[in-house]
């Protein structure tokens, strides 16, 4: 049954555990504001006490008073509260995401799976993938990084998530100071609301934390069919409100049996790719070109032996819209997808995230606009050849594959395996 919520993010800019207790005030009058037009509100990660906890103990009583006020608020205003807060259970200190519904009830929590850079150094990953039953519906939480592990959002929505909800501290690099640039915002987000059906709402800080953090913003409201009707400013606090559909309709999957495992040698070539099917010179043109591997339309003798080099899983577009497929083949040892599709609006940005989320090399055949393109494991175009541009060449370089350290401390195939490993338990319990 199709149904609408009002939904809002809640921007905020970014503070210091040290200054919690000065401007938690102003966290709760901009939730106030937010409740003046929203059902569900949702606060940022390490809204309380911080994202950077540093070395010094964790002030658990600031924490939970913090939490009994928000509880206090959601049962005055009758909204449900998403907020991100460090928690202590069982010894354990969780980067959690705690959901709060109408009542002021806590009806749940998830924590963290994917720890990011220095988050390790106080945080305990969690160990469960379950949507969190809230009386405006199944609220599939997860936090910041988590949503680059694909698996993670596919398996939340196949256990019945209505909507991706994300408390995040998306960082930047400041490579760009005029333009903050981050994978998930500005890329994986979309990805993850389109392959899965589901709208998704993040929250995220702005500024920066303890002279060493900077946050990107651009917190945003993402419909089912992957569009932003709502996004924040890059570098300003912000109220953001949106009207979203939710549907129980499910995502088609495709099959994930697990391919024949591969050993590659992580060597490097040259490789050349074509939209078309290859001229009879094409042995000429590749000695020019400096090419020992070439890709290209009807060419399946130049597949295999690409295949024997890379690795190659070849992917039609069920595959690739599936968020775990190329995980299995990652898994198993492959080293290169090639997707041979008519394309649609998507094509681009799909390849790129199956490129940077598996730390693989993804070429695209895209037939419908006579394009050939290669992503690196970065998830950047590295060539692509189109119109009266019919060989395009470029460096593949295996060892990249092999590189999956995407910040300190922060491995992609790790992150992977131990997710896999989660997926495949038994659907847990309700929050207790």
């Amino acid at each position: 049954m199709r149904r609408s919520l009002r939904v809002a993010a809640v921007q905020l800019r970014a503070h210091d555990v040290a200054t919690f207790g000065d401007v938690f005030p102003h966290i709760e009058q901009r939730v106030d504001e937010a409740a003046a037009e929203a059902e569900l509100i949702v606060l940022p990660e390490g809204t309380i006490p911080g994202y950077v906890l540093g070395f010094g103990a964790l002030d658990e009583h600031a924490v939970d008073e913090a939490v009994q006020r928000l509880r206090a608020l959601a049962a005055k205003k009758g909204v449900v509260i998403v907020a991100g807060a460090a928690i202590g259970a069982g010894g354990a200190l969780l980067n959690a995401g705690v959901v709060i519904d109408r009542d002021g009830s806590v009806v749940g929590r998830a924590e963290k799976l994917f720890l990011w850079h220095f988050d390790r150094r106080w945080f305990t990953p969690g160990d469960r993938i379950a949507p969190i039953e809230s009386s405006l519906g199944r609220l599939g939480v997860l936090i910041c990084a988590d949503g680059r592990m694909p698996e993670i959002s596919r398996t939340l929505v196949d256990r019945g998530a209505e909507i991706l909800v994300m408390p995040t501290a998306w960082v930047s690099s400041g490579r760009t100071p005029d333009a903050l640039e981050n994978l998930q915002a500005d890329l994986l987000a979309r990805v993850r609301a389109y392959e899965n059906g589901t709208p998704f709402l993040a929250a995220n800080k702005c500024g920066v934390e303890r002279e060493m953090v900077l946050y990107c913003g651009k917190s945003q409201v993402i419909d089912a069919l992957g569009n932003i009707i709502a996004v924040a400013d890059e570098r300003e606090e912000a109220l953001l409100f949106a009207t979203i559909e939710l549907d129980e309709q499910r995502p088609q999957r495709a099959n994930l049996t697990p391919p024949p495992a591969r050993t590659i040698r992580l060597g490097s070539f040259n490789l050349a790719v074509s939209a078309s099917p290859l001229p009879p010179d094409i042995d000429r043109r590749l000695e020019l070109l400096e090419c020992t591997q070439v890709i290209a339309p009807k060419a399946p003798e130049r597949i295999a032996a690409l295949d024997r080099v890379a690795g190659v899983a070849t992917v039609d577009d069920d595959a690739m819209l599936d968020p775990g497929s190329l995980v299995t083949y990652r898994r198993a040892g492959y080293r290169f997808a090639l997707w041979e599709t008519q394309s649609n609006a998507w094509t681009e940005a799909i390849a790129r995230a199956r490129a940077a989320e598996n730390r693989i090399y993804v070429t695209v055949v895209d037939r419908g606009h006579r394009r050939a393109f290669v992503i690196d494991p970065d998830g950047a175009i590295v060539c692509g050849a189109f119109d009266g541009y019919r060989l395009a060449a470029c460096t593949v370089d295996l060892a990249k594959t092999a590189n999956t350290v995407v910040a300190p401390g922060t491995d992609v195939a790790q992150g992977i395996e131990r997710v896999r490993a989660i997926v495949t338990m038994p659907t847990p319990k309700a929050f207790p």
